[in-house]
């Protein structure tokens, strides 16, 4: 599509049920599966989700005769049983090569807090059933929610068998937190390799998503729930900060003029390819924009604000000979460093997330979660006195992170738990509301997940570091998994499951540590 606003009106027409006749049905013949992207479904509200699928063809005359078939139709069903004997729902979509062949069903009339089953038909071609559920009513007397939280799954560093064994965890949703790809080009893994070169294009993040979506452990997760879904760096590439490039390497050939083009177009691809809706499009000045920030209420138990910290960014201070990205500083040295105008969120997502706060429906909760993309406690990295932190997370913008625990403790938001991912390590402790003051009061807890598989710095410096930020109680660089996190009205329990080898296809997991926390006590206690 040409023109901004056609590509919305685009979307918006393909997320509509559409009642079409028979006739109007596409009549391609598929030589391949067309459904080889899998199924999923996500953004799960009290009456309605979104399904998503993609139309795929990978034999290069196949996907030839896909492009220049153009727009497709898909038919969708939705039922309470697996062998779709109830029928509640159906309809047909849109899939436009425009938007990749993708189909983005928004399906409305449901019924809170309850399963159902889904599958997409195109010609006599029948996907895979996929699993998914609405949220609770926000007044809704919620027992238990378990949900989990995962974030970074590099394709070269290993095999995403981590999803495999979440088919067991029996969990509601998962909250995924960034990093689903990676934008480098092929390496030297003996694993395996991702396809082609440097992901800059548009066709390039098309293909890499491919890839990643081929994966069978991922579609199996993404059949099993609704994924809740936020972003990081790696959907564009290494370390960008809103509008700034980042850095990946002398070796990225992406210069910082072709960066808007490059951030419009991964933006564009993340939408194609995630079960989101069409009012998370937002127009803007300087190409595609995405809104991801959002408040999900989960009954009477929780809220839970998802937060944007990519987008809206400001760029990091004092980086290494003034390259873009990420560095480690010592703030003392950095006079930009506690500029009090800079923001991780930026200002219209900070003036959102004060007034959500605000209103009786987050506080008339037992718990207030916060889905962020890293680590939201400070770490110290440099023993003794003096301090080195990195500027490419919340240390890196310590004024906003106190804007946001001063409107916690403001609207006194019931017990706050942050969950985060990113750095490629689990770190569990407590929020505090001053980290300058080392008796500062914690105003909520903290689970910063691994990587699913992107490798970590390994332990050689963890209890050191442990030593030196004691707002934290654990910490590990070595393994690899997710975490699963059970909210009821006494207690959260949560446990960091890790697999053995990410390298084995068939690897073991198991439980590396356990927690609780209770209401009415910012505090973390290890179970096991």
């Amino acid at each position: 599509m040409s023109t901004r606003r056609s590509w919305l009106a685009l979307a918006l027409a393909q997320a509509t049920v559409l009642w079409l006749p028979r006739s109007a049905w596409s009549q391609l013949r598929w030589p391949e599966n067309p459904f080889q992207a899998g199924v999923a479904s996500g953004s799960p509200g009290t009456d309605s989700v979104v399904l998503w699928t993609r139309l795929v063809q990978t034999q290069p005359e196949h996907a030839a005769a896909l492009r220049s078939a153009g727009v497709q139709t898909v038919h969708w069903e939705l039922a309470e049983d697996t062998q779709f004997r109830q029928i509640l729902r159906r309809g047909q979509a849109l899939a436009d090569p425009a938007l990749a062949h993708a189909v983005h069903v928004e399906v409305g009339g449901l019924e809170p807090d309850r399963w159902y089953h889904y599958r997409f038909l195109a010609g006599a071609a029948v996907s895979p059933v996929g699993r998914t559920r609405t949220l609770p009513g926000p007044q809704a007397a919620v027992a238990r929610w378990r949900m989990a939280y995962a974030s970074c799954q590099k394709w070269e560093d290993g095999f995403f068998s981590a999803w495999r064994h979440l088919l067991d965890e029996d969990v509601d949703a998962v909250l995924f937190l960034g990093d689903y790809l990676y934008e480098y080009p092929g390496t030297g893994s003996r694993v395996r390799q991702p396809s082609g070169g440097w992901v800059l294009t548009l066709d390039d993040y098309r293909r890499r998503y491919a890839q990643y979506k081929s994966d069978p452990d991922l579609q199996a997760a993404h059949q099993a729930c609704p994924w809740i879904l936020g972003w990081d760096d790696h959907e564009v590439q290494n370390d960008y900060a809103g509008v700034h490039p980042g850095y990946s390497g002398t070796r990225d050939p992406a210069l910082p003029g072709d960066f808007a083009q490059r951030r419009s177009a991964a933006y564009q691809a993340w939408y194609e390819h995630m079960p989101l809706r069409a009012s998370t499009l937002a127009r803007a000045a300087g190409g595609v924009s995405v809104r991801v920030h959002d408040r999900l209420l989960i009954g009477r138990l929780a809220s839970l604000h998802l937060l944007d910290g990519r987008q809206f960014r400001d760029a990091p201070v004092c980086t290494r000979d003034g390259l873009p990205g990420s560095s480690t500083v010592r703030p003392e040295q950095c006079p930009a460093w506690m500029d009090t105008r800079r923001s991780m969120l930026g200002e219209a997502q900070e003036r959102w997330l004060e007034q959500s706060l605000a209103t009786a429906d987050t506080r008339d909760r037992v718990w207030s979660l916060v889905g962020q993309q890293t680590v939201f406690g400070q770490r110290d990295f440099r023993p003794g006195p003096g301090q080195v932190l990195t500027n490419d997370g919340w240390d890196g913008y310590a004024a906003a992170r106190s804007r946001l625990t001063d409107a916690l403790q403001r609207h006194q938001a019931p017990n706050p738990v942050f969950l985060g991912g990113d750095v490629h390590a689990n770190w569990v402790g407590q929020v505090k509301a001053d980290y300058a003051r080392p008796d500062s009061a914690a105003v909520g807890v903290e689970f910063c997940g691994t990587s699913i598989t992107s490798r970590g710095g390994g332990n050689a410096q963890t209890a050191q570091r442990l030593a030196e930020n004691p707002h934290f109680l654990f910490a590990d660089a070595q393994e690899h998994g997710y975490g699963v996190a059970e909210f009821t009205p006494t207690q959260l329990r949560t446990r960091l499951r890790v697999v053995d080898d990410v390298t084995q296809r068939d690897t073991r997991i198991r439980t590396l540590a356990a927690f609780e926390v209770l209401p009415g006590r910012a505090a973390v206690t290890r179970t096991a």
